[in-house]
């Protein structure tokens, strides 16, 4: 049977395919662009004939209908491991669960049989003609899913890129099980994060850290997407990538000539990602581009297969620091915000590279609900708050009143010092007077 009529005879509508699932059934949806919107609402009208199914998603950027359909959680529990805006909202609501993740680790969860996988609803790329179908703009865990996944839907979208490996970036039709051909609306856009001031003051000194062959990685956010802007506008030379998440700014980079990969170790002259979320130029700027490779989060977050390229420059925002160095970058005490995401894998392996940086950014200050200004440098951690990165693995902390020291090696109330430097003139004496509190403070003229 060839390819063609292989597809044909799996071809189906998505209220056919998703009859598949079954009460107690764990379904994964693809991840962060590349969930399906389609097979979302047709499996969302089963829901009375259905219980304790659980939706798995990562980073799902609409609010699932099958979610919205049973906010009592009798038929779908939505478990979310990255907290988009939409899935943020439905958590706020006591309508889904927070999926804590090691990101490098994720995939080894499968083949545990921790997350089990009966039904996978992938969004895809039209079939080649070869038999593949490219998962599009998210790599990620979704080749661990396909490995133990018991029935495979995919939804063709003709609006989708075909993002060139790296390696796992396709499925062969011989692995799904049914086919259905969706609406081909364009992916999901994210534009570009509002910028502060804030965000261009710290951007502006990290841009005095990165040296000509710097391997980068950009977390999600303004201040990253600033900094890739004005490396765009610099002399820099050769800089590589070897992100998590491809954003917007690295397609600035790439026509102002910027990256070449040509010093990196690894994967040399190649823009390595495991997904991308932004507008369609970015998308456009993936679609059948060799100079980008996708491949799986169990790679290119691995902070040993980080550390072997020299240089690597990791910079990710985070929400609040204490003084003993605990980053939380995910919640705001109890409420999740987001997840740990690639963070500490990308700190913890740019500290692991020859010549190596990893910066933690936030801006000294927030204002809370009650519009009164609050400091983000804090004695301890908001009540409830994660510990992101562990102070034992913390490098550099950024915010617009300077860098500090590398924090590592430092002891507890040389980290205060350090953190109270930074922090915004108005909060230094009240975080002086609680550090003496906590016996984490000794008398010194370097604060100013």
């Amino acid at each position: 049977m060839s390819y063609l009529q292989e597809y044909r005879s799996k071809l189906r509508s998505a209220a056919e395919a998703v009859k598949v699932v079954k009460s107690g059934d764990t379904v994964h949806y693809g991840e962060f662009a590349m969930a399906s919107h389609v097979l979302d609402e047709a499996l969302a009208q089963r829901k009375d004939e259905l219980y304790d199914v659980v939706i798995r998603t990562v980073s799902n950027l609409f609010p699932p209908k099958t979610v919205l359909s049973d906010p009592e959680k009798e038929h779908f529990i939505l478990h979310e491991s990255f907290m988009s805006g939409a899935t943020r909202k439905l958590h706020d609501q006591d309508m889904g669960y927070h999926l804590p993740i090691t990101y490098h680790e994720c995939g080894s969860y499968y083949g545990l049989g921790t997350i089990p996988v009966d039904v996978a609803l992938l969004k895809v790329a039209p079939m080649d003609k070869h038999g593949y179908f490219n998962l599009g703009v998210s790599n990620s865990v979704t080749p661990n899913v396909l490995a133990v996944a018991k029935k495979v839907i995919v939804e063709v979208n003709t609006s989708i890129p075909r993002c060139l490996g790296g390696v796992k970036e396709a499925v062969h039709i011989s692995k799904v099980d049914f086919i259905v051909e969706g609406d081909n609306k364009p992916l999901i856009e994210i534009p570009p994060a509002r910028v502060s001031e804030a965000d261009k003051a710290i951007a502006a000194l990290i841009m005095e850290k990165i040296e000509d062959g710097a391997c980068l990685q950009l977390g999600i956010g303004g201040m990253p997407n600033t900094i890739g802007k004005l490396i765009a506008e610099s002399d820099l030379k050769d800089i590589g990538i070897h992100t998590e998440m491809l954003v917007e700014s690295m397609v600035d980079m790439y026509e102002a000539g910027k990256i070449t990969g040509a010093r990196k170790t690894l994967d040399q002259g190649k823009i390595v990602y495991t997904f991308a979320m932004g507008t369609q130029r970015l998308y456009d700027f993936m679609d059948d581009n060799p100079a980008c490779a996708s491949f799986p989060a169990d790679y290119t977050n691995n902070p040993y297969i980080i550390a072997q390229n020299d240089k690597v420059v990791s910079i990710n925002n985070s929400l609040e620091i204490d003084l003993y160095g605990q980053i939380c970058s995910e919640s705001s005490g109890i409420r999740q915000i987001s997840g740990t995401g690639g963070q500490l894998d990308f700190h913890f392996g740019a500290y692991k590279s020859k010549g190596g940086k990893g910066f933690i950014c936030l801006s000294s200050t927030t204002t809370n609900k009650n519009g009164e200004l609050i400091s983000r440098i804090k004695p301890i951690l908001t009540p409830g708050g994660i510990a992101t990165v562990p102070r034992s693995l913390i490098s550099y902390v950024v915010t617009e009143y300077g860098i500090t020291k590398i924090l590592k090696g430092l002891s507890t109330w040389e980290r205060a010092e350090e953190l109270i430097k930074v922090a915004h003139p108005d909060f230094r004496d009240e975080l002086i007077k609680e550090a003496q509190k906590n016996k984490i403070w000794r008398r010194s003229n370097k604060i100013v």
